[in-house]
Protein backbone atom coordinates (compact mmCIF):
# COMPACT_ATOMS: atom_id res chain seq x y z
CA UNK A 1 0.00 0.00 0.00
CA UNK A 2 1.14 3.24 -0.75
CA UNK A 3 0.59 7.24 0.90
CA UNK A 4 0.57 10.84 -0.23
CA UNK A 5 2.37 13.43 2.31
CA UNK A 6 -1.37 14.12 2.72
CA UNK A 7 -2.44 11.16 4.00
CA UNK A 8 0.99 10.66 5.96
CA UNK A 9 1.08 13.84 7.55
CA UNK A 10 -2.46 13.54 8.32
CA UNK A 11 -1.70 9.71 10.26
CA UNK A 12 1.16 11.27 11.83
CA UNK A 13 0.69 14.55 12.74
CA UNK A 14 2.96 16.10 11.33
CA UNK A 15 3.49 19.09 8.72
CA UNK A 16 4.48 17.82 5.23
CA UNK A 17 7.30 19.91 5.76
CA UNK A 18 8.05 18.08 8.54
CA UNK A 19 8.08 14.54 6.37
CA UNK A 20 10.46 16.88 3.50
CA UNK A 21 12.75 17.84 6.48
CA UNK A 22 12.98 13.92 7.98
CA UNK A 23 13.55 13.02 4.10
CA UNK A 24 15.96 15.72 3.84
CA UNK A 25 18.10 14.32 6.84
CA UNK A 26 18.07 10.82 5.93
CA UNK A 27 15.62 9.63 8.32
CA UNK A 28 12.81 8.39 5.52
CA UNK A 29 14.86 6.91 2.44
CA UNK A 30 13.98 5.92 -0.90
CA UNK A 31 10.81 8.19 -0.88
CA UNK A 32 9.36 7.32 -4.45
CA UNK A 33 8.09 9.99 -6.50
CA UNK A 34 4.71 9.57 -8.83
CA UNK A 35 4.91 11.09 -12.20
CA UNK A 36 3.21 14.07 -11.13
CA UNK A 37 6.65 14.60 -8.73
CA UNK A 38 4.17 14.13 -5.46
CA UNK A 39 5.91 11.64 -3.03
CA UNK A 40 4.75 8.28 -2.61
CA UNK A 41 5.32 6.89 0.54
CA UNK A 42 5.07 2.83 1.52
CA UNK A 43 4.58 0.48 4.61
CA UNK A 44 8.24 0.81 5.48
CA UNK A 45 8.11 4.83 5.54
CA UNK A 46 5.19 4.10 8.02
CA UNK A 47 7.28 1.87 10.58
CA UNK A 48 10.19 4.06 10.33
CA UNK A 49 7.84 6.85 11.41
CA UNK A 50 6.71 4.86 13.89
CA UNK A 51 10.05 4.43 15.21
CA UNK A 52 10.63 8.60 14.95
CA UNK A 53 7.76 9.20 16.79
CA UNK A 54 8.15 6.67 19.47
CA UNK A 55 11.82 8.23 20.12
CA UNK A 56 10.75 11.97 19.97
CA UNK A 57 8.07 10.92 22.39
CA UNK A 58 11.32 9.48 24.68
CA UNK A 59 13.15 12.80 23.97
CA UNK A 60 15.52 11.87 21.23
CA UNK A 61 17.23 14.42 19.68
CA UNK A 62 16.98 14.04 15.94
CA UNK A 63 20.77 13.63 16.23
CA UNK A 64 20.51 10.74 18.82
CA UNK A 65 17.35 9.19 16.10
CA UNK A 66 19.91 9.61 12.90
CA UNK A 67 22.55 7.83 14.89
CA UNK A 68 20.72 4.82 15.83
CA UNK A 69 19.24 4.46 11.89
CA UNK A 70 22.62 4.78 11.21
CA UNK A 71 23.48 1.85 13.89
CA UNK A 72 20.81 -0.36 12.40
CA UNK A 73 22.72 -0.59 9.47
CA UNK A 74 25.41 -2.44 10.23
CA UNK A 75 24.10 -3.85 13.56
CA UNK A 76 26.90 -6.45 14.08
CA UNK A 77 29.24 -3.37 14.10
CA UNK A 78 26.87 -0.60 15.96
CA UNK A 79 25.43 -2.88 18.55
CA UNK A 80 27.22 -1.19 21.80
CA UNK A 81 26.88 2.22 20.24
CA UNK A 82 22.85 1.10 20.19
CA UNK A 83 23.18 -0.66 23.20
CA UNK A 84 25.01 2.57 24.90
CA UNK A 85 22.04 5.18 23.14
CA UNK A 86 19.33 3.16 24.12
CA UNK A 87 20.21 2.35 27.93
CA UNK A 88 21.32 6.62 28.12
CA UNK A 89 18.02 7.03 26.72
CA UNK A 90 16.58 5.03 29.48
CA UNK A 91 18.06 5.91 32.45
CA UNK A 92 16.79 9.85 31.53
CA UNK A 93 13.65 8.72 31.13
CA UNK A 94 13.32 6.71 33.78
CA UNK A 95 14.52 9.94 36.28
CA UNK A 96 12.14 12.42 34.19
CA UNK A 97 9.12 9.65 35.02
CA UNK A 98 10.70 9.91 39.07
CA UNK A 99 10.22 13.34 38.98
CA UNK A 100 7.31 13.53 37.11
CA UNK A 101 5.68 10.69 39.70
CA UNK A 102 6.73 12.96 42.45
CA UNK A 103 5.26 15.83 41.42
CA UNK A 104 1.97 13.76 40.36
CA UNK A 105 1.71 12.65 43.94
CA UNK A 106 1.61 16.33 45.39
CA UNK A 107 -0.80 16.89 42.70
CA UNK A 108 -2.79 14.34 44.11
CA UNK A 109 -2.40 15.36 47.57
CA UNK A 110 -3.19 18.82 46.52
CA UNK A 111 -6.63 17.67 45.03
CA UNK A 112 -7.47 15.75 48.08
CA UNK A 113 -6.75 18.66 50.60
CA UNK A 114 -8.61 21.20 48.48
CA UNK A 115 -11.41 19.07 47.69
CA UNK A 116 -11.98 18.95 51.53
CA UNK A 117 -11.65 22.52 51.50
CA UNK A 118 -13.74 23.11 48.80
CA UNK A 119 -16.71 20.75 50.30
CA UNK A 120 -16.32 22.48 53.83
CA UNK A 121 -16.50 25.90 51.73
CA UNK A 122 -19.67 25.04 50.34
CA UNK A 123 -21.06 23.68 53.01
CA UNK A 124 -20.10 26.07 56.12
CA UNK A 125 -18.21 23.14 58.25
CA UNK A 126 -14.78 23.34 59.39
CA UNK A 127 -12.21 23.87 56.78
CA UNK A 128 -9.63 21.02 56.91
CA UNK A 129 -6.10 21.51 57.85
CA UNK A 130 -3.18 20.70 55.62
CA UNK A 131 -1.40 18.51 58.06
CA UNK A 132 -3.64 16.06 58.11
CA UNK A 133 -3.52 15.94 54.20
CA UNK A 134 0.50 16.17 54.30
CA UNK A 135 1.44 12.71 56.25
CA UNK A 136 -1.19 10.96 53.74
CA UNK A 137 0.59 8.55 51.26
CA UNK A 138 -0.66 8.93 47.94
CA UNK A 139 1.74 6.59 46.50
CA UNK A 140 -0.58 3.72 45.68
CA UNK A 141 -3.33 6.04 44.43
CA UNK A 142 -1.23 7.18 42.07
CA UNK A 143 0.35 4.03 40.94
CA UNK A 144 -3.18 2.35 40.04
CA UNK A 145 -3.79 5.85 38.58
CA UNK A 146 -1.29 5.70 36.15
CA UNK A 147 -1.84 1.58 35.74
CA UNK A 148 -5.17 2.08 35.15
CA UNK A 149 -4.33 4.61 32.65
CA UNK A 150 -1.47 2.87 30.50
CA UNK A 151 -3.57 -0.74 30.52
Amino acid sequence: MTYTIAQISEKFGVAASTLRYYEDLGLLRNVERAESGHRIYSEDHIGKLEAINCFKKAGMSINEIKDFFEYEKDEAKSIDDMMSLLKRRSEIMLEEFAEAYESYEHILKKLDYYGHLEKAIKQGKELPKWAKFDKKDYHKKALDTILDRIS
